[in-house]
């Protein structure tokens, strides 16, 4: 038997500020000499300058793999096949989530090592030592999992500032599930991402960045509508991507991102963020709970604030799509699939009756508090927004 470990892992430097890619080849010159930069052609064209001219005052080349819109395996095993062919000895993935851990899982099948830039702060997982592959469609295959964490994390905030406020929003949902999964976590005393029991820092890490969020979120998403930096996008751009990736990673993940994985098999969801199908998983995590009725219509008020889906109509779903909501509860309670850090058993029916409830759930509650009713999702395909933890 294994002995039991508590464990945090963090990447080896994150970096954060107004301009910061213009430093970004000083860092990257720090692991290695000959990167290979993974970025899509969208992303080169508003950042390509600034990352190559940092790399010329740094004495690095810039060779940059195009990436398209999912880290599948195949893209994975192309970008390593790149990696050989250039000889680089570090991976630089600058973009959304699929393009990060797209870099992570290349660089580490490849032995080199790998630095992450995301250009937005729409998920946690730029820190993290785990990617997720998705296939062509763009449905959940599988986390692979990494001995070390990213050797940097570099994330401009003005850049941040002037992408669309969508992928700001996205961010807040994926990182408001990190408390409500690691305190489950927690009172499961289950296993995290790390590779061991919840430690106290990955725990307080998950609850800081819940209460940065609920503090900064509203304003920084204004400052962004105007492509503004301002105190709160940047205490919201680390509680997005730093304090939730290392909450989420070493606090541990529960209900929210299994529910989240299970909505990917639903082809009326293709199209949502990463963030927006979490914040589903996360209202159904609460409803799993029994959570008090305070805390679930607080949620909800807020989230709808924010812009984020608190109901089925909105995620293009409805409780009569019995088929899909059933396929959605079985992948969600896969084994092996986070919702077993619940402290209860949850099984696939369990997640149906949850995500049914949400519905007359959240109108009730966003009627009574006058926001407004849900606009129904039809689907299309967003930018690179889906890679994520």
């Amino acid at each position: 038997m294994t002995t039991p470990i508590r464990t945090v892992m963090s990447p080896g430097r994150y970096v954060q500020g107004k301009g910061a890619i213009e430093r970004l080849g000083e860092f990257v010159a720090q692991i290695g000499t000959s990167p290979l930069i993974v970025a899509d052609d969208v992303v080169w064209g508003f950042a390509g300058a600034q990352v190559a001219a940092s790399f010329a005052a740094a004495d690095l080349r810039v060779e940059r793999a195009a990436f398209g819109k999912f880290a599948t395996a195949a893209v994975v095993d192309a970008l390593v096949e790149k990696i050989r062919e250039t000889n680089a000895d570090v991976i630089v993935g600058v973009g959304g989530g699929s393009t990060v851990d797209a870099a992570k899982a290349a660089g580490y099948l490849a032995g080199i090592r790998w630095a992450s830039v995301p250009t937005v702060a729409s998920t946690d997982a730029p820190t993290s030592a785990l990617a997720v592959i998705y296939n062509d469609e763009g449905e959940f295959v599988e986390y692979r999992f990494f001995p070390r964490n990213p050797d940097l994390v570099l994330i401009d905030t003005q850049i941040v500032a002037n992408a669309p406020v969508e992928f700001l929003i996205a961010g807040v949902g994926d990182a408001l599930a990190t408390w409500l999964e690691a305190r489950a976590t927690a009172t499961a005393n289950a296993t995290t991402m790390a590779g061991g029991l919840p430690t106290q820092t990955g725990t307080a890490l998950a609850k800081l960045s819940w209460d940065v969020i609920w503090e900064n979120a509203l304003p920084a998403l204004d400052a962004v509508r105007d492509n503004l930096v301002t105190p709160a996008l940047e205490k919201l751009v680390e509680a997005n991507t730093l304090l939730s990736g290392l909450g989420f990673e070493s606090g541990g993940l529960a209900a929210a991102h299994a529910i989240h994985n299970g909505l990917t098999a639903a082809p009326q969801t293709h199209g949502l963020t990463h963030g927006q199908k979490v914040n589903i998983g996360s209202m159904a995590q609460l409803v799993l709970e029994g959570a008090p009725r305070a805390e679930v219509e607080d949620f909800i008020e807020f989230t709808t604030l924010v812009g984020l889906p608190t109901t089925l109509t909105e995620i293009g779903l409805s409780i009569d799509d019995e088929k899909e909501l059933q396929a959605i509860g079985k992948a969600a309670t896969l084994p092996g699939e986070t919702i077993h850090n619940m402290p209860f058993v949850v099984t696939a029916n369990d997640v149906v009756d949850a995500l049914k409830s949400i519905e007359r759930l959240s109108r009730s509650v966003r009627k009574a508090r006058g926001l407004p009713a849900p606009v129904k999702y039809v689907q299309k395909h967003a930018p690179d927004l889906v890679g994520a933890h």
